[in-house]
């Protein structure tokens, strides 16, 4: 298995409108396959590429072009401008797990093997998916699983963990399994532990806190007609991309001026989003729920 395979890669690096001297951000490098294509269309321009997992730095290439800083995207515009640069052309972002996260399962990012409950992405950070279900309270517990899964029983899954740790730590995803199994529908059991898996990773990494902090720095960020391209894979990172791109907030509350007409930082490409094709899907399961959204800056 490749360290990862992108999804919507043409779309997306179409979608980013690239000049080759302009100044670009991946802020998702992962396995470098956005970067490695934005790198082939410049010439005298620049690439800064952000990820805060250790292992992705081992995937960047020797490259004039290409600055890669191991951090948090959270830390776009200090990071930026501490090497000097105060605006930019285009910005990409890939959100999600990699495949080379899953399959390390001592990362306990799946629920197919057993292995300790950490899913860090930055395996420096001190909060684990462990440290999480072992100290909140109930409530606590139940507005991560209701909030980052949608999950509709959530205060019930809560209540189970609590009592599991009651007896003995929620360390491992045996543990989990063995804590709520007994709540997951027929038949829907992968749906539900992908539900559960996606709360506890969100909660554990800050994930939609953090998008939201990095896309309004995008915006102060981008020269007018710079690019703004972000791929989801789930409902409430998209519903915060598209939100932001339709009104500049993350309510998609409409300012409207004196005339009617919507005020927002952003024209919108594609308006609906492009998804892959059922080519794209067959070969790149991940892709199955990858949406891409693409923006431009109007002034």
């Amino acid at each position: 298995m490749a360290y990862h395979i992108p999804a919507l890669l043409n779309e997306s690096i179409d979608g980013l409108n690239i000049r080759p001297d302009g100044i670009y951000v991946d802020v998702t490098f992962g396995g470098g396959g956005h970067s490695m294509e934005i790198l082939k269309r410049l010439q005298t321009g620049r690439l800064i590429a952000f990820d805060q997992d250790e292992d992705a730095a081992l995937n960047a290439p020797a490259d004039k072009k290409l600055l890669f800083l191991d951090q948090n995207f959270r830390f776009l515009e200090n990071n930026l401008k501490f090497n000097n640069i105060n605006s930019i052309d285009g910005l990409i972002a890939d959100l999600g797990v990699s495949f080379h996260q899953f399959d390390e399962p001592e990362r306990g990012f799946t629920f197919r093997q057993d292995a300790p409950l950490d899913m860090r992405m930055n395996k420096g950070g001190q909060v684990t998916a462990a440290t999480i279900l072992n100290t909140l309270d109930e409530a606590s517990l139940a507005d991560i699983f209701y909030n980052y899964g949608e999950l509709t029983n959530s205060r019930r899954i809560a209540r189970e963990i609590v009592s599991a740790r009651a007896v003995r730590p929620v360390n491992s995803v045996n543990h989990i399994i063995d804590a709520i199994g007994k709540l997951a529908p027929f038949r829907q059991e992968h749906k539900f532990y992908a539900k559960v898996f996606q709360a506890l990773r969100i909660a554990v990494n800050h994930e939609i806190e953090y998008l939201k902090e990095m896309l309004e720095q995008s915006l102060s960020l981008l020269n007018t007609g710079g690019r703004l391209v972000v791929i989801t894979y789930h409902s409430l990172e998209d519903r915060v991309v598209k939100n932001f791109m339709k009104t500049g907030n993350f309510e998609g509350e409409e300012k409207k001026d004196f005339y009617g007409n919507i005020e927002t930082p952003f024209r919108i490409i594609n308006k609906k989003g492009t998804t892959p094709g059922d080519e794209e899907v067959a070969n790149n399961n991940r892709a199955r729920s990858a949406r891409l959204r693409i923006a431009e800056k109007v002034g």
